[in-house]
Parts: structure tokens; sequence; C-alpha cells
């Protein structure tokens, strides 16, 4: 068994790693962050240029068809550099699509997708978030007025979402909820209108997030993407494959944690001598390089079984889920205690990557929902 990354992929991280090292330092990170969507245009269709935003979209829709391993490769190295905007976003919305099989929809949204031209979000959560999909539309309050009601020509759509991602810069919002009793998305296109779209206090300021409501708004029937099992499915297989992403991503910024902590454990000087050298500092750099190895073989290895259709591939990235979030967020931890009181100042780039750690920690449920779930794959 090979654990080692093939050549094809390794010239894949390595261009990843030039391109944003060149595109994105942190001063970039730095600059998109305060700006109110986080998104710049023109990074955005350089990205797409070398193929980023078509990894798993089939060749046939202008994308690359590579497997979620791919993905996982590319993820990592831009949680190294804090990637700002919304591309783990515009992933899940690409993956839901693709994943529905509604042939109209699909060949009108994934082609631009892939070349840059259009973006996706999904609007899951509600008042009470759960990341739970068989609770769609469901809750102790109000849950016929976040129904879709057939009327004449198509539905109307009433109800508000929260902690939506990058829905400003969004073309497109893929929007879950009820038809009677089943689950369905729909696929509503922002230049029609209907919403009210709110920013929400976000930890990670490079990627926003929102608060979105629709109002009695009239959708048509032709912007039903997936009604029933069909709906489930795509949300699943969609949430599984950008979960791995996210993954990788705490991978990513586990190695720019433990990188920049070494570094500053050999350059500070303490009692005329570097920090490095006390063995209590180099116990946590020991721990975080462990954390950083078996969150990346567990990432990895989800990513493997997503993109081979393993019938544990959701138990593997729960289990990939639960290990890299308590890993990273460990590894943050550690790397503040190491960089001491310079690691809680604005001005040095930790806070960046410790804000990003705890966003990514709770994005598409934290460790402890996602041990609660192996533990119920494992009882079933």
């Amino acid at each position: 068994m090979n654990f080692d990354l093939s050549k094809p992929q390794k010239l894949l991280q390595s261009s990843v790693r030039e391109f944003l090292s060149r595109e994105c330092p942190s001063s970039r990170v730095r600059e998109l962050m305060a700006s109110p969507t986080a998104f710049d245009e023109s990074l955005w269709q350089a990205m797409a240029d070398q193929g980023w935003m078509g990894l798993t979209i089939p060749e046939t829709f202008d994308g690359s068809g590579l497997s979620a391993v791919e993905l996982a490769v590319v993820a990592e190295v831009m949680g190294e550099f804090c990637l700002p905007g919304p591309f783990l976003s515009n992933l899940w919305g690409a993956g839901v699509i693709r994943a529905s099989k509604n042939d109209e929809l699909t060949n009108r949204a994934l082609g631009p997708i892939a070349t840059g031209s259009l973006r996706a979000t999904v609007a899951l959560l509600e008042e009470t978030p759960d990341w739970d999909l068989d609770r769609i539309g469901r809750s102790e309050q109000g849950a016929e007025q976040r129904a879709a009601q057939p009327v004449a020509g198509g539905f109307r759509l009433d109800g508000e979402k929260l902690f939506v991602s990058d829905a400003e810069t969004a073309d497109v919002i893929l929007w879950p909820c009820r038809i009677g009793n089943e689950p369905a998305i729909f696929f509503l296109e922002k230049s029609a209108g209907g919403f009210s779209i709110t920013p929400m206090p976000a930890i990670d300021a490079t990627r926003k997030l929102y608060r979105v409501r629709l109002n009695a708004a009239a959708v048509s029937e032709k912007c039903l993407l997936a009604r029933g099992e069909a709906a489930l499915t795509a949300l699943r297989l969609a949430t599984l494959e950008a979960t791995t992403a996210a993954c990788a991503e705490l991978v990513g910024a586990m190695n720019w944690l433990l990188t920049t902590t070494v570094e500053y454990a050999k350059t500070r000087q303490q009692f005329g001598r570097s920090i490095g050298s006390f063995q209590a500092v180099q116990h946590h750099c020991a721990d975080m390089y462990l954390q950083r190895e078996s969150a990346r073989a567990a990432a990895y290895y989800a990513a493997w079984a997503v993109s081979v259709q393993d019938p544990e591939a959701e138990r593997l990235v729960s289990v990939a889920k639960a290990y890299c979030s308590d890993a990273a967020r460990e590894a943050a931890n550690s790397a503040v205690q190491v960089h001491g009181g310079i690691g809680f100042t604005w001005e040095h780039d930790l806070q960046l990557y410790y804000k990003r750690v705890q966003s990514l920690d709770a994005l598409f449920g934290d460790a402890t929902y996602h041990r609660e779930r192996v533990a119920r794959i494992v009882l079933d």
C-alpha cells in the first residue's frame, strides 16, 4: 500500500503552492479580510484559470474530472495560505448541483462554475443550527413557514437561513427546505430578486457569513433542483466531499502553525539561549508534529474513501473531521503558548490561522457532532 502522493499529485501541490505564494501572501489576506466581502475578482479568475474551480467537475462541463484526493491536495495548500474568499462554499454548492442529477440545471450551471463565471453557495442552517441533513426544514416552531408552498406555475418560498457562507458574492443560492413532508432543494438565482441578505458576525473575517431571508418569493417549477431521496442524496454526497476539503484545510493550517512555531522557537532568545532548547517547548512542537501527521492520515484516508465511494465513507469522513478539528485546535493553542505574548497580537499572522481553525471546526459540524455521528453509525 502506497501512502505517498503520486507524481502528478505532487506536481499539482507544487503548482498550487507556487501560485499562492505569489498571488496570496499574508498582506493580501489581510487586505481582503478588511473588505466587505473578502472577495477579489481578479484572484478568483486567476484561480479558475488554474482549473481549481472545476477540480471535481466532469470534463464534459469544462472541469478536470479529478477525485476528492486531488481536491484534498489543493485544499491543504490553501489552508497553508489561509486563502480568503468563497472557494469552499462554491465547492459545496457545485457538489450539490452535480450530485442532484438534474440535467437541465446541471448543464446550465456546472460549466460556468468550472470557468469561474458563476459562484454558488448552500443555505442550510436555520435558527437552530443543525448539520443533520434529515432535519432539513424541521424544528419545534414555525416549520410551516419554511416549507415551500405549491402555487400555480411553481412554489412560494418563505424562511430565513443563518450562517450562509459568501451569500453576498454568490450568483446562485441553493435553498434546502421541505415540500410537505419531502425534503427539497431549490436553485435560486440572486438576479431574480426576493432576497434579503445581511452580514452576520464571523470568527474568520476572511470568509464572510450572512443571514438570508426569503419573504413570499415566487419561484418557477424549473428552479426545483431535487426532491425527496434525490435531494438528501445530493446534499449528503456534496457535504461529504466538502467536509474532506475542510479537513485538508485544517491540515494545511497545521502545516503553517508547526513550521512557524518551530522557526520562532529556534530564533527567540530567553535566558541567553533559544527557547527551542527548553524541553517544555520541544514537547509542544513534538505534539504539534504528531497531531499534524495523524490529521493528514485521517484526512487523506477520508478523501480516498469518498473518491472510490467506499461504503464506509460517511464514518471515515466523520472520524477525520472529529480528529482534524480537535488536533488543529490543540496545535493552534500550542502555537500561541510557544509564541507567548506576540501570539496574541493583531500584527502577527498567527491570529489569522487561529481564527481559521476555529471556523473550520464549526463548519459541517464540530468534533462533538462527528463523534456522536460515528457512534450512531457504529451502533446502527
